[in-house]
């Protein structure tokens, strides 16, 4: 009875009581939430565009700059660490001639003021322009240029992915692997599965990360790069990207 007594009263003699914890034990077993690792930002309102026509060379030439990105094989860096600036014919030219041309754009309130213009110009006016402009789907007219990418192909056998970079401000939300994912898309659905990306060893994680591996084949990419020295009449010394070449002299024509 005495034991019916206590159970029903709510306590236990302490050898039927069971072995809980105190309150400050608990407290110290749970991880604080700092030890977990943090969740990725959620992917921002992007608009993903194949068309050539929404690439602004001068929009493009800026994001080149932002992103310290050059065209050249071999650019020139000056002291601070910053590559030449893209010169617009070449890009103009280079663009116009890809393959493929994969552009990203987002609203411009959404690139952190560190690295935004001046006066973003917008096409929305009048009554509560302001708020139709935050609530309207992102296009290549109101939106920003915030990525690139590109590829060349023979549109029939084989192809390689350049030049893909996307704002500072916007790394890590997924958006350089959008526009990788659209590339090789575009590629597959034209048959082309022998894909290249040529990257810098920085880039090489980013690229394995969208599915790119080391060759199974075994090759290597190899660059004409030769600088030796000659007295051969037959080369000439010529600049290709910001580097000095011995490529063949041109023979002159039989009269």
């Amino acid at each position: 009875m005495a034991v019916a007594t206590a159970v029903h009263g709510g306590y236990l003699p302490s050898k039927l009581r069971p072995s809980v914890p105190s309150p400050p034990k608990i407290a110290a077993e749970i991880k604080p939430n700092a030890a977990r690792p943090p969740l990725p930002p959620p992917p921002p309102s992007i608009l993903i565009s194949t068309n050539p026509v929404h690439v602004n060379p001068q929009h493009l030439i800026q994001l080149y700059a932002l992103c310290n990105h050059s065209c050249h094989r071999f650019p020139t860096v000056d002291a601070a660490g910053k590559v030449e600036p893209v010169d617009e014919l070449k890009l103009r030219t280079a663009v116009a001639h890809s393959s493929i041309v994969v552009s990203a754009f987002t609203k411009p309130e959404l690139v952190t003021r560190e690295y935004s213009t001046p006066a973003e110009v917008t096409s929305f006016v009048g009554i509560g322009g302001d708020w139709i402009r935050k609530v309207a789907p992102v296009t290549a007219e109101n939106g920003r240029l915030i990525g690139f990418g590109r590829a060349v192909s023979d549109l029939g056998l084989t192809a390689s992915i350049y030049d893909v970079m996307v704002h500072p401000a916007l790394r890590g939300r997924g958006v350089g692997r959008m526009i990788v994912q659209k590339i090789i898309r575009m590629l597959t659905n034209r048959g082309i599965y022998d894909i290249a990306a040529l990257c810098t060893d920085n880039e090489s994680q980013f690229f394995r990360a969208c599915g790119f591996g080391d060759d199974m084949l075994g090759a290597t990419t190899m660059m004409y790069t030769r600088a030796t020295s000659t007295d051969s009449k037959d080369e000439e010394m010529i600049s290709a990207g910001r580097k000095l070449l011995l490529v063949p002299r041109p023979r002159e024509l039989s009269k």
